[in-house]
């Protein structure tokens, strides 16, 4: 990110409130809290983390413009470096990385339920591809080419088919909003 013209649309948090109270958001917005309200065990708290998420998550209800079409995804960067006994893909040479936790807020969530799909952190890519109909991937080489996974039998989690990684899709219902997605 040091060429200034692939910067351009990179912005700050009070452009996202400004954005927010003028019921102007982009398709696609990622925010990323500064390491002091991360939630990250080094540098933050998990409440501070909450109260970041809570914010933004109010506003955006508080516009029924925004609601209506919003999904809102927290998703930690990493496990915390504790042991997780589910299981790893061999994607590649380094494996796929523990499971983290992703929480979806939207009228169109499934809510109330733990997805057990194999998911990752290019679920959210392939979710933009697929929610907006972009058939071009990042790369003829990244995990966004993988299909969506088959459950085995044996667990729902490890996909039959791997290396497979979902696109997020079955944690909403479109069908809320009248008129698909």
């Amino acid at each position: 990110m040091t060429d200034p013209a692939l910067r351009a649309n990179n912005q700050g948090l009070r452009d996202l409130y400004a954005a927010i109270g003028r019921d102007a958001l982009p398709d696609v917005a990622i925010v990323k809290p500064d390491s002091l309200l991360d939630g990250h065990p080094g540098s933050s708290k998990v409440d501070l983390l909450a109260g970041f998420v809570r914010r933004i998550v109010g506003m955006v209800q508080a516009r029924p413009v925004l609601w209506r079409d919003t999904a809102i995804m927290i998703i930690f960067d990493e496990g915390g470096g504790l042991y997780d006994e589910g299981y790893v893909q061999p994607i590649d040479f380094f494996g796929d990385g523990t499971r983290v936790p992703l929480i979806v807020v939207s009228r169109f969530s499934r809510g109330g339920r733990v997805v057990h799909t194999y998911d990752d952190h290019v679920s959210f890519d392939k979710f933009v591809e697929a929610n907006w109909g972009i058939n071009e991937r990042i790369s003829p080489y990244s995990r966004d080419n993988l299909p969506n996974p088959i459950p085995s039998g044996a667990s729902s989690y490890v996909p039959r088919n791997q290396p497979a990684i979902g696109d997020l899709m079955d944690m909403f219902d479109f069908s809320k909003a009248g008129t698909g997605r």
